[in-house]
C-alpha cells in the first residue's frame, strides 16, 4: 500500500479564513514539559518570480489550524496564533499554541493562602477568551506575588517552582496542570518493517534504577524544610523551590522522582 502525504493548512483573520495553496515544509514541536507547543511553516519566497505578498493576507495573532495525514485521512496536529512571519531565503511563519494569548501583562496582587490552580484560574480571568483550567496538581502558597509580569511569566514560574507539567489544549481551550509522566496522550503503533527508518532506543525499569530526590523549600524565615524520595547509592538530584508545606515538598519530590526514574525509554527512533 503507497502513502501520499496530505495537509491542509487554515489561517483565520478578524473578518476572513484563508487556505494556503503551497508549502515547502511545516515542522511542528509538542511536549509536555514545555509551556507551548509550536509550529514553523516554510513557503518559497516567490512563486514564478513573483513573490507572495504573505503579510498582506495574514499576521501576528492571527488563527492557524494545520492538519496532516496520509492518502486524505487528515488529523488536526496543531491549533495556535501566529507569533511571527520572516524572509530568511524562505518565507517562515512561526505559530504558537494558546500560551500566544498569556504573553499579555496582568494585574498587580498579592494573593494570600492560595494555590497553583486559583493562581492560574486568576490568570485566565485576567486574560479573557473563555480558557478553563484543568488542574489535579494543586500546590499551596502561603503567598503569592504578581508585579509587573505576564501571565506567561507567571506560568513560567509556577512550573518552575512545582515542577508541573503545564500546558494548553488550544482546540478546547483548555490550560493543563498536572503531576509530570501521570497522563497518557494517546497510543501510537510502531513497527521496524513499516514506519521506522532507524532507532536506538533502549527500554530500562525502575527497579533497575537507584535514584535519590531531595527537595529543599526555603521559608520565609531562611530556614530550610528537606524532604527526600528514593533510593540512596544511585544517582542523586537536589531541588531548591520556594516556601511550601512539608505535605507539598513531599508531592514535588516524588513527581521528580517518577519524571526521572520511571520505567522508560531513552534514545531516538526516526
Amino acid at each position: 500500500m503507497y502513502y501520499n502525504l496530505d495537509w491542509q493548512i487554515r489561517f483565520k483573520t478578524k473578518d476572513k479564513k484563508w487556505r494556503l495553496g503551497m508549502l515547502l515544509e511545516v515542522e511542528i514541536e509538542k511536549s509536555d514539559e514545555n509551556l507551548a507547543d509550536t509550529a514553523v511553516i516554510t513557503l518559497p519566497e516567490s512563486l514564478l518570480n513573483t513573490p507572495l505578498q504573505v503579510k498582506d493576507k495574514i499576521g501576528r495573532g492571527d488563527e492557524v489550524e494545520i492538519k496532516l495525514g496520509y492518502n486524505g485521512d487528515l488529523k488536526t496536529e496543531f491549533v495556535g496564533f501566529i507569533q511571527d512571519i520572516s524572509t530568511d531565503g524562505n518565507l517562515k511563519i512561526r505559530c504558537e499554541d494558546g500560551l500566544f494569548l498569556f504573553r499579555k501583562e496582568v494585574k498587580d496582587i498579592q494573593m494570600k493562602g492560595t494555590s497553583v490552580k486559583k493562581i492560574a484560574e486568576y490568570l485566565v480571568q485576567q486574560i479573557g477568551g473563555g480558557y478553563t483550567v484543568v488542574c489535579d496538581f494543586d500546590i499551596a502558597y502561603e503567598k503569592f506575588v504578581i508585579h509587573q509580569a505576564t501571565a506567561y511569566d507567571v506560568l513560567k514560574k509556577l512550573q518552575e517552582e512545582t515542577k508541573a507539567n503545564i500546558y494548553f489544549k488550544t482546540e478546547k481551550k483548555e490550560l493543563h496542570i498536572h503531576a509530570p509522566f501521570t497522563e497518557k496522550g494517546g497510543y501510537v503503533i510502531y513497527c521496524a518493517q513499516k514506519n521506522v527508518e532507524k532507532s536506538s532506543l533502549e527500554y530500562k525499569k525502575a527497579i533497575d534504577r537507584k535514584f535519590e530526590v531531595t527537595v529543599e523549600s526555603v521559608q520565609k524565615d531562611g530556614t530550610i524544610k528537606t524532604e527526600k524520595v528514593g533510593t540512596t547509592g544511585g544517582e542523586s538530584v537536589t531541588i531548591r523551590t520556594g516556601a511550601f508545606s512539608q505535605s507539598d515538598i513531599k508531592k514535588i519530590a516524588n513527581a521528580e522522582l517518577v519524571k526521572r526514574s520511571g520505567d522508560r525509554y531513552e534514545g531516538t527512533i526516526d
